[in-house]
């Protein structure tokens, strides 16, 4: 459908801060760590959703979750994108100036951008992306992935498919359409 996208320079890997190093710290969750999960922590997840339990060793002070234990394998930027060997970063599908997060009310809003307005992958980038996130953090935070307003011709159907908790758990119960999310969600070689 596109078979020429224009092709974007990855950013760099972010920065650690001594206050992220800092274990007696709490950290909270924010747009970076959605877009670019901090290296060098072992992996969480929400139960039942192929990750394992959240542990208590991953839950900081009053309830926060401490980036540390994220894994790094665990990053929206290089979610793969399921037509082109390239990520959904390189595609600028994804940026972290469309990751919205507010710790204290345990929300994460991510707005993708389909590459053409008629992207016949857009739902199933959208569940790629809500997947990454469903089993990267604690159960807690409440998801909204959707289209970037304007950007798409079936922005609506797609976002009310994305926001639909049953439709989403029905996809993922298809075993090709999970072996599907599962390619775009793993590390290329």
């Amino acid at each position: 459908e596109n078979a020429n996208p224009l092709i974007y320079r990855r950013s760099g890997e972010r920065p650690v801060t001594a206050r992220e190093e800092d274990d007696e710290l709490p950290d909270s969750i924010d747009d970076r760590e959605i877009f670019d999960i901090l290296p060098g922590g072992e992996g969480r997840g929400r139960a039942g959703a192929g990750a394992g339990a959240v542990g208590a060793a991953a839950q900081g002070r009053a309830g926060r979750c401490s980036s540390a234990f994220l894994n790094p394998a665990h990053l929206i930027r290089s979610i793969n994108d399921p037509e082109h060997p390239l990520t959904l970063e390189e595609l600028n599908v994804v940026e972290q100036v469309r990751v919205k997060v507010n710790d204290a009310e345990s929300t994460v809003a991510v707005e993708f951008t389909p590459t053409i307005p008629h992207c016949s992958m857009a739902t199933l980038i959208g569940l790629s992306i809500k997947v990454k996130l469903i089993r990267s953090l604690p159960e807690r935070f409440k998801l909204d992935v959707h289209i970037t307003p304007g950007t798409h011709a079936s922005e609506h159907a797609v976002n009310k498919q994305l926001a639909d908790k049953e439709r989403v758990a029905a996809a993922l119960e298809n075993s090709h359409l999970l072996e599907v999310v599962n390619q775009c969600l793993s590390a290329r070689s």
